[in-house]
Formats: C-alpha cells, sequence, structure tokens
C-alpha cells in the first residue's frame, strides 16, 4: 500500500518535514517513491509548500495520506 506521509530531515529540537509518497512497509526517513512538499513548523507562521497537482495525483492513484498530512493538505 503506498501512502502520502512526513519525512523527518531537521536537527534534534528543529523539525524539517518532506511530505513525500513511499511504500508503507518502508521506514519513516527510508526509500521514498516521489516528494511532493516541505512543511517547516519552525517558522511563524508555518511554511508549507505542496504541489497539490501531484498530490490530487496519487490520491486519485489509491495513495492514503496520513492524518497529519489530511491536515495539511486541508490546510493548503
Amino acid at each position: 500500500m503506498v501512502k502520502i506521509r512526513l519525512q523527518r530531515i531537521g536537527k534534534k529540537k528543529a523539525p524539517f518535514y518532506h511530505i513525500v509518497v513511499a511504500d508503507s512497509r518502508s521506514p519513516r526517513d527510508g526509500k521514498i517513491i516521489e516528494q511532493i512538499g516541505t512543511y517547516d513548523p519552525m517558522k511563524s507562521p508555518a511554511v508549507l509548500n505542496l504541489d497539490k497537482e501531484k498530490c490530487e495525483n496519487w490520491i486519485k492513484n489509491g495513495a492514503k495520506p496520513t492524518d497529519t498530512v489530511k491536515a495539511l493538505i486541508a490546510k493548503a
């Protein structure tokens, strides 16, 4: 099963995330299929860059977003 989820990139106590499409069996920071956006919660207000076209295409093809990513998509 393919999921749209967050991949943590940032240092300790300074999170930064890539929004990625990955196999649900791969680890959080493991192999990905495609990167479709970024999320920086440390800035005020939080910065969200998301390729909506790619996101909609992956969801249409059966990828399931996690709860957190679903909330971020609703914000975008």
